[in-house]
C-alpha cells in the first residue's frame, strides 16, 4: 500500500498546488485524453518493440506487484531453512543417495511437499533440486558445486531485473515524448494562427501540458515505479542466495546446524527470523526415515 500513498502524495502536491497557485485546472483536464493517449499510446508501443512478450507482460505488470510487494515474508525464510535442514540432515545421516528419491520427484517428496509455499515457487523447487541431484552424482568438490549455482543465479538474476530495466528505459523516454506532443500541439497552433490571442493562449497552455505530462510521469510515477520493482526483485532474489549458501555447505561438510545457519545470516534483515526462532523450528521436525 505505501507505493499507492506515495503516487497519492504526488498527485496532490502537484496538481493541489497548481490549483492553489490560481491555475486553471480546466485546460489541463481538457487536454490530458489525448497528451496521454500521445505519450502513453507512444511509450507503450516502445516497450512492446524492445522487448520480448514475457518481458513485456512483466514489465506492463509491474505497478500490481510493486503494490504488492515481494512475495516473501519472514515465515517464508523459516520454512524454507526448514526444508533445507532437513535435507542437509539426512545427507549428514544416510549420504547423498539418501536424498536422490526427494531431489528427482519433489512434488512426491515427503519433505518438500511439507512447504507448499515453497513448492509454488518453480525456480526455488528446481534450483534446490537441481543441486542437490549433482551431489548424488558425486559432484562432490564444493568450488564446483559453487560454480555451478552461481551461473544458475547470474543467469536467473538478470532475467528478473528485465523488466524493471526496460520501464526504467521508458521513463527516460518519456520526457521526450512528452516533447513529440508538445511539439504536435505547437503545429496544431500554428496552423491556426488567424485566430484571436485568447484561442491561441489555450492552444499553447495545451500544448505544454504534453511537456508536462512526459516529465511528471517519468520522474513522479514510471521512474519510481521502475526502482521500486527492482529493489522487490533484488529482495526476493536474496531467497535463491539462502538455497546456495545452505547447500554449498553442505557440500562442504558442515553440520546442518551450521549450514542452515549460515544461510539465516544472509536472510535481509526486516525478514531474518532468530537463531532462538530457528532452532526452536529445527527441533520440531519430524526425523526422515528415507
Amino acid at each position: 500500500m505505501l507505493p499507492l500513498v506515495g503516487i497519492g502524495v504526488v498527485l496532490v502536491c502537484v496538481f493541489g498546488g497548481y490549483i492553489m497557485a490560481g491555475g486553471k485546472i480546466q485546460v489541463v483536464l481538457e487536454a490530458l485524453p489525448f497528451e496521454f493517449m500521445i505519450i502513453g499510446g507512444a511509450a507503450t508501443g516502445a516497450l512492446i518493440t524492445g522487448n520480448s512478450l514475457p518481458v513485456a507482460k512483466r514489465a506492463a505488470g509491474g505497478f500490481l506487484k510493486v503494490v504488492r510487494g515481494a512475495k516473501w515474508g519472514k515465515k517464508d525464510y523459516t520454512n524454507l531453512l526448514c526444508l533445507l535442514f532437513q535435507l542437509a540432515r539426512l545427507q549428514k545421516q544416510k549420504g547423498n543417495l539418501a536424498i536422490e528419491g526427494h531431489v528427482e520427484q519433489p512434488s512426491e517428496s515427503s519433505i518438500f511437499t511439507n512447504y507448499p509455499r515453497v513448492m509454488k515457487d518453480e525456480e526455488a523447487v528446481t534450483l534446490t533440486a537441481d543441486t542437490l541431484r549433482m551431489l548424488t552424482l558425486d559432484m562432490d568438490n564444493p568450488h564446483h558445486v559453487e560454480d555451478y549455482i552461481d551461473a544458475r543465479l547470474e543467469k536467473q538474476h538478470k532475467e528478473h531485473l528485465q523488466p524493471a530495466h526496460s520501464l526504467a528505459l521508458i521513463a527516460d523516454a518519456l520526457p521526450a515524448l512528452g516533447i513529440v506532443a508538445a511539439v504536435l500541439g505547437v503545429i496544431k497552433t500554428m496552423a491556426s494562427i488567424d485566430q484571436p490571442p485568447e484561442v491561441l493562449g489555450h492552444l499553447i497552455a495545451s500544448a505544454l501540458v504534453g511537456t508536462f505530462l512526459g516529465v511528471f510521469l517519468s520522474y513522479g510515477i514510471v521512474g519510481p515505479i521502475a526502482n521500486r520493482l527492482k529493489q522487490i526483485y533484488e529482495e526476493e532474489h536474496k531467497f535463491y542466495h539462502v538455497i546456495r549458501d545452505v547447500i554449498i555447505n553442505m557440500a562442504n561438510g558442515y553440520a546442518p546446524q551450521v549450514a542452515v545457519e549460515v544461510g539465516r545470516g544472509n536472510i535481509p534483515g526486516h525478514l531474518q527470523p532468530s537463531f532462538h526462532e530457528v532452532d526452536e523450528a529445527v527441533n520440531e521436525l519430524p526425523r526422515e526415515t528415507s
